[in-house]
């Protein structure tokens, strides 16, 4: 590809079947001519949360990925990391693949289970942070969540596994329901605290979950299904003993906005690192 020649941008929902459903991302394949100002224009352009291109394969199965959102680069993107290898997968079959990003290598397997493609992505080493009182009050403030809404069993903190994301539980159900958020405001703390996307949850059952992600930063005011906020979740979880060592847990996220979709996020005992599969499937044929 030349640096001039407009580049094949496909088009993947992850984390759905439907393509009426999960997070729609593009993909590039062959993006080893372009450069990041061009990369940021294509992303703009098609104007999905994030869009996914490969500049080098480094072996068999084996690439380089960049990710960009519609007004940035990010280290890592779980979703169209999972819409990159079901576009992989069904041009080269399904098998293991490894991506380069710049978080780390992320391996993902595909396979094909009735009919429908499965990515699972395993993350970098992740970690867990608390955050600071006046920088928890100013998240509530831009959400316009009071403190009492929050789920007490479930405490705040910054979750990181591949990017980090700010875990915030609401007690309710119809808590999380309400979004409506100050944009500008919670995009100056996102930047400031260096967060890709806040994870707002609410836990219908020991490891059955509701989760919504605002994503001001990316100029974005949600994204329907996030994968890796999902993996620094896992991340949480496992840091606050909120489930066994080894478990699964399933993500709901994308009901409110209409683009259903569903997160199986994986915990392994002696294994730091988490697991997050999903269905994938190309947009417009």
């Amino acid at each position: 590809m030349t640096h001039d020649s407009a580049p094949e941008v496909l088009r993947y929902t992850a984390f759905s079947a439907d393509p009426e459903g999960g997070n729609p991302a593009g993909v590039v394949l062959d993006a080893a001519g372009l450069d990041e100002e061009r990369m940021l224009a294509v992303a703009a352009e098609l104007g999905y949360s994030e869009t996914a291109f490969l500049t080098e394969r480094t072996g068999e199965g084996a690439y380089t990925v960049r990710y960009f959102s519609p007004k940035a680069e990010v280290p890592f993107c779980g979703h169209a990391t999972v819409a990159t290898a079901v576009a992989l997968a069904e041009r080269d079959g399904p098998g293991e693949l490894e991506f380069t990003t710049a978080a780390g290598r992320v391996p993902v397997t595909v396979v094909r289970e009735r009919g429908e493609l499965r990515a699972t992505l395993t993350s970098v080493t992740p970690h867990v942070t608390e955050i600071g009182a006046a920088d928890l009050a100013e998240a509530l403030a831009a959400l316009d969540w009071p403190a009492a809404d929050l789920d007490p069993a479930l405490p705040p903190r910054i979750a990181y596994a591949g990017a980090r994301h700010l875990v915030l539980a609401a007690a309710t159900r119809e808590r999380l329901a309400d979004l409506a958020y100050d944009f500008a405001r919670l995009e100056a703390l996102m930047h400031r605290l260096d967060l890709t996307t806040l994870q707002l949850v609410w836990r219908e059952g020991p490891e059955v979950f509701h989760v919504r992600d605002p994503f001001p930063v990316g100029g974005v005011v949600e994204d329907p299904a996030t994968g890796a906020a999902a993996a620094a979740f896992g991340a949480y979880v496992r840091e606050l003993g909120l489930t066994p060592e080894t478990a699964v847990l399933t993500l709901h996220q994308g009901a409110d906005m209409g683009r259903p979709g569903t997160l199986t996020v994986e915990l392994r005992a002696g294994d730091a690192r988490v697991r997050v599969a999903g269905t994938g499937t190309r947009i417009g044929g």
